[in-house]
């Protein structure tokens, strides 16, 4: 599945959180949204899974307006994960992951949980209850629960948020493995630029809403002259030029 963004803008009152963005992601490819804290990511994924409503703009997927087709057979195509979203805290994981499961329509549920589990190494505490895990532990859970329908869309926000870099590395390579065999289309919002250069196509940077430049990481370090994407990304977000 593909993306589209034509001038999608939100509003909040007399705050302009999203300003006209335009941006396309094929299918199959992984482009990261970057941009300092308050620049408009969240917002933007909150429009693309139907979360928030734009003030204007379309969101077209695979050539269809998300505002005129059967969105509820869209958005089961997708799913998200970000560790700053709680999964309820009562519930042990196994039944978190049963009920969104349910949610989706998930065939073969017990063996979709039992192959994730195993993938990203939360066998151990899945009868333990998510309230009571750490935060590394918090955060594969979310991201099992992003996988249990196998989107076709994925938009992940810092996946690797608090897990020590060996957990962080593997991760990351479930990540790129799973795209191979799933050919999922994926928007990754994170602070880690090594991890961007390594799994993203193409990025996306952002700054008080406005997308101000994109390409490739090694097109964007060029262009602006930096070393590395993180030198490249500190001089996009203290310039006070603007687009």
């Amino acid at each position: 599945m593909n993306i589209q963004v034509k001038n999608l803008s939100k509003r909040f009152k007399d705050n302009i959180a999203v300003n006209k963005i335009n941006f396309t992601i094929e299918e199959n490819k992984t482009v990261g949204l970057l941009g300092a804290n308050g620049c408009g990511k969240t917002t933007s994924i909150g429009m693309l899974l139907g979360l928030i409503t734009p003030s204007e703009g379309e969101i077209i997927i695979n050539n269809k307006n998300l505002e005129q087709i059967d969105r509820v057979s869209i958005l089961n195509r997708m799913n998200f994960a970000s560790p700053y979203v709680e999964l309820p805290k009562k519930l042990t994981v196994k039944q978190n992951l049963e009920v969104y499961g349910r949610l989706y329509g998930v065939e073969h549920l017990e063996n979709k949980i039992n192959e994730l589990s195993k993938d990203l190494n939360i066998d151990i505490f899945l009868n333990k209850k998510t309230g009571e895990l750490s935060s590394g532990q918090k955060n594969r859970v979310t991201l099992a629960k992003s996988l249990i329908n196998d989107p076709e869309i994925l938009f992940l926000d810092e996946p690797t948020a608090s897990l020590d870099p060996d957990t962080g590395d593997y991760v990351r390579g479930y990540i790129e493995s799973y795209k191979k065999r799933k050919k999922v289309t994926i928007l990754l919002a994170s602070h880690n630029m090594s991890e961007v250069e390594r799994l993203c196509d193409s990025i996306i940077m952002m700054k008080r809403g406005k997308i101000i430049d994109e390409g490739t990481c090694q097109e964007m370090i060029k262009k602006h002259g930096r070393k590395n994407l993180e030198e490249t990304f500190l001089k996009l977000a203290r310039s006070e030029d603007e687009i």
